[in-house]
């Protein structure tokens, strides 16, 4: 399993963490001992957890498109919003 991670140097000291979650970081004077320190935490994280990908349904407007074409209350609101459009152009 693979993480991206950052390593960064503050204040003398270099803090690695896991891109996307600051919570999970870990601060040493080393380079190297950072990166070890914050594989230990993932590690532990992982055994004393459960690691599971999550799949999230985006809505965009391609997932809209035909979604209401049975709704037959659409086409009379619809009409009523272009009878008013219409009404304010004067037409």
């Amino acid at each position: 399993m693979t993480f991206p991670i950052l390593v960064e140097t503050r204040n003398g000291q270099f803090v690695a963490s896991v891109a996307g979650a600051a919570n999970l970081r870990a601060v040493e004077p080393t380079r190297s001992q950072a990166i070890e320190s914050l594989k230990a935490i993932i590690e532990h994280r992982i055994a004393t957890g459960e690691l599971l990908s999550l799949e999230i349904e985006t809505i965009d407007v391609s997932t809209l498109a035909g979604k209401y074409g049975d709704d037959s209350t659409l086409r009379a609101i619809c009409n009523d919003a272009y009878q008013a459009r219409d009404a304010d152009r004067g037409q």
